[in-house]
């Protein structure tokens, strides 16, 4: 792993007898403990080819320890978790080293992720870039980038990753609307590609004209103060 990225080569999973074929991952009754409290209440979905899935909750209700969970990085406390896919994950964290320029930044994830178009990697980096909307900004280190352009440069690598499922947490976060925009392009060409996409929200960051599937998400804790009331 590297940042909060993580390209998932040997996911620990149950990867044979889907509930059925045309799910792409199916999770049923997923929990995890931390301290021997249970950190989110048990979770169950399926997803398919083609579709997203958006996480919602409070604050600490567990969000982003279910897509760990989901890219093999955290082991289930109870519950299955079936999948076909080895995901691409992508912490809330901008994973770009801050010594690089965007360009080298780009260049180092198409050779460590790999990709099938590394024969044209030259020009799939510019336009890489230019998609990105940071061509202006291209050499610059990635320690003088605002917090948007950082953002736009972590996630450069859908547009070059082979992955058939994406595990996204907070992508919009600091995006503007032009940004915004733009992850919206890549993830609908991603889903009509036959891809599929997990992502997280909070707030009014949503995915807007997509057809989806929502997943609410309740903490333990919040749980157990209903309980207790």
């Amino acid at each position: 792993m590297y940042g909060q990225c993580a390209h998932i080569k040997n996911l620990q999973t149950e990867n044979a007898d889907l509930p059925n074929n045309s799910h792409m991952l199916a999770v049923s009754d997923l929990s995890f403990e931390r301290y021997f409290e249970r950190v989110f209440e048990p979770v169950s979905f399926e997803l398919n080819a083609g579709a997203l899935l958006l996480i919602t909750g409070s604050n600490g209700c567990g969000k982003t320890t279910l897509l760990r969970l989901l890219a093999g990085l955290l082991e289930p406390s109870e519950g299955k978790l079936h999948t076909r896919e080895q995901p691409l994950y992508a912490g809330h964290f901008p994973a770009i080293k801050d010594d690089l320029s965007v360009e080298e930044n780009i260049r180092f994830w198409m050779k460590f992720m790999g990709t099938r178009k590394a024969g044209q990697m030259n020009g799939l980096c510019e336009q890489v870039i230019e998609e990105i909307g940071l061509t202006p900004v291209a050499q610059q280190e990635g320690r003088t980038l605002s917090a948007g352009q950082r953002k736009r440069c972590s996630l450069a690598r859908l547009l070059f990753c082979d992955e058939p499922l994406w595990l996204l947490d907070e992508p919009y976060s600091n995006l503007d609307p032009q940004g915004i925009a733009m992850l919206d392009r890549i993830l609908k060409s991603h889903l009509k590609a036959g891809g599929a996409c997990i992502m997280t929200t909070h707030g009014s960051l949503r995915p807007e004209g997509f057809d989806l599937q929502e997943c609410h998400m309740i903490s333990g804790r919040e749980r157990y103060a209903g309980e207790a009331a």
